[in-house]
């Protein structure tokens, strides 16, 4: 076995998946099953303490489907597991070939209202699933969580100070990207700052002062270092004494024509050290020096520090974003809607298990605004129906090429930004948010009802 450090190249996302998706599709393909299906991934319910989400993800999930390929090497390996020859034949020439309908990324939307529909021949439409599934789930939940934390800072900046606990590197550098589509102003991710143009941020570790032999010392050769640009960690032994030694550098900096950005808090009574450092700062005619606290913080924590009169700039945000620890994932799903009769017509299927219910038929979303250009409410419709609102699904792929104008990472963001403006405001509570209205149309619910009917008999 060879050594590796545990990183997927794109060369092998096409094996990232599970077992089931090839050994269902190695039996299409024995069966000499080929005929197209639809498949909508959506989001099957609400986890506590959230009202909506923020769909990301989908540039990674285009990007994988035009490039999705078996090479010998994989094509060796699952030999070993025992699929036929034939089969593995035509992995060989494993194309995607399907269309993609999708909503925008940056989108905020709501559970039951498909995201991505697929439709391509059974096997390519089943094989891609595990994938998309992974991807969406992940930055959707993240980008969802940074929203959160985003809104509970009242415009103050917010960056994703993750890394180090975000769960393996594929994960890091994801979260990065969903946290800045979401509103955080950058992140400490060097990778993803070169990779994405995503804003970079960092201070020093409390190993960085304890490594000189006094504060001060530490403070002077960290300003010495980045003399335009230094955020000094304040709280390693005394905040408040870490403050003075601070405010000294601060003046040692303004002498030399310079300005300390900000001094760091990571501990402690944030509310009260944060007052007194302020008056300090102020005091001192250092107006311009920012206040940055970390240390364990989420959108709970961060609303509690500001109703207390928390004196903070700027939050460093790390774990509890990054894994988003009250919840991280969402009841993410991707079901077969209609298949292909032996007439070669589309027709609607749907799964009737207890709560687990699915909607039939290809589907369009539809986004109703109120007077002031809010949201209002959302009506989920067969494909075709005549409906007033703003349809959300669009199509982005035809035939396994993308059709359209890849958004850059700075207009994702945009899109979301302007998203959760118009989300009124009782849908964004963090507790006890009203529930937004998803409605089905009459032509839907009639289809329902007929084809329960039809399955049960």
């Amino acid at each position: 076995m060879k050594a590796s450090l545990g990183f997927v190249d794109e060369e092998n996302m096409s094996m990232l998946t599970d077992l089931y998706e090839l050994t269902m599709c190695a039996s299409y393909f024995d069966n000499k099953r080929f005929e197209p299906a639809t498949f909508d991934l959506f989001i099957r319910r609400l986890p506590p303490n959230r009202s909506y989400f923020l769909f990301a993800g989908l540039e990674q999930v285009l990007l994988f489907l035009e490039k999705m390929r078996f090479t010998e090497e994989h094509i060796k390996f699952l030999k070993s597991q025992g699929f036929k020859e034939e089969f593995l034949e035509y992995l060989r020439n494993f194309k995607f070939s399907g269309d993609v309908w999708a909503v925008p990324e940056g989108t905020v939307v709501f559970p039951n209202e498909p995201l991505i529909r697929v439709t391509a021949p059974i096997i390519e439409a089943q094989l891609i699933e595990t994938f998309i599934l992974n991807t969406i789930n992940l930055q959707t939940t993240i980008a969802t969580k940074a929203s959160r934390v985003v809104y509970a800072a009242q415009g103050r900046s917010v960056i994703e100070f993750g890394l180090r606990r975000e769960h393996g590197t594929d994960a890091g550098m994801k979260v990065a990207r969903a946290s800045y589509i979401a509103g955080c102003h950058g992140t400490s991710n060097v990778l993803a700052g070169m990779m994405y143009s995503i804003p970079i941020f960092g201070t020093m570790a409390h190993s960085f002062v304890m490594f000189f032999d006094n504060e001060i010392e530490s403070f002077r050769a960290f300003a010495k270092t980045f003399p335009d640009k230094s955020t000094l960690l304040i709280d390693t032994f005394d905040n408040i004494k870490g403050a003075e030694n601070a405010i000294t550098v601060a003046k040692e900096l303004e002498k030399m024509g310079f300005r300390l950005r900000g001094v760091r808090i990571d501990s402690g009574d944030l509310v009260e050290i944060s007052r007194k450092v302020r008056k300090m700062l102020d005091d001192n005619g250092l107006g311009y020096v920012q206040i940055f606290a970390s240390g364990d913080l989420d959108e709970y924590k961060i609303r509690e520090l500001l109703s207390k009169g928390a004196k903070i700039d700027a939050f460093g945000v790390g774990t509890r974003m990054g894994t988003s620890a009250d919840r991280p994932y969402v009841d993410i799903i991707y079901k077969l809607c209609e298949k292909m009769n032996e007439k070669g017509e589309f027709e609607p299927i749907m799964k009737l298990s207890e709560r687990k219910a699915t909607l039939p038929g290809r589907k369009q979303v539809f986004r109703f605004m109120d007077e002031r250009g809010n949201f209002s409410k959302d009506v989920i419709a067969l494909e075709g129906e005549n409906i007033d609102g703003e349809a959300l699904l669009i199509k982005v792929m035809e035939k396994g090429k993308i059709v359209y104008d890849m958004p850059s990472l700075e207009d994702i963001r945009k899109n979301a930004l302007n998203n959760l403006s118009r989300l009124p405001e009782k849908y964004k509570r963090l507790r006890g948010a009203s529930k937004y209205p998803v409605k089905l149309s009459p032509k839907l619910k009639r289809l329902i009802k007929d084809l329960r009917e039809k399955l049960k008999s």
